[in-house]
């Protein structure tokens, strides 16, 4: 990651099996497109576990919502390089 601001932000929490398999196309995405991104411990927040509780993993690019559940490496890409 660099000291850019993130691109894409990926909500989790920890012993989330869906966050694990969503970290790895993120990373993998990321790196191959020279893009940064920030994961965000939902527990770590009252606000956050109200919103994403049962949503998780979410992922955001650009401050917009584009996944919930799960990451589309296709989507993803086709995100970051529009």
């Amino acid at each position: 990651m660099s000291d850019r601001s993130a691109r894409v932000t990926l909500y989790s929490r920890p012993g989330c099996h869906l966050c694990d398999d969503a970290r790895v196309v993120v990373e993998r995405v990321c790196a191959d497109l020279g893009e940064s991104y920030e994961e965000v411990d939902i527990t770590t927040s009252d606000d956050l576990l109200r919103r994403f509780q049962i949503e998780i993993p979410v992922t955001f690019v650009d401050g917009e919502q584009l996944e919930v559940h799960w990451v589309s490496e296709d989507r993803l890409r086709r995100a970051l390089t529009r």
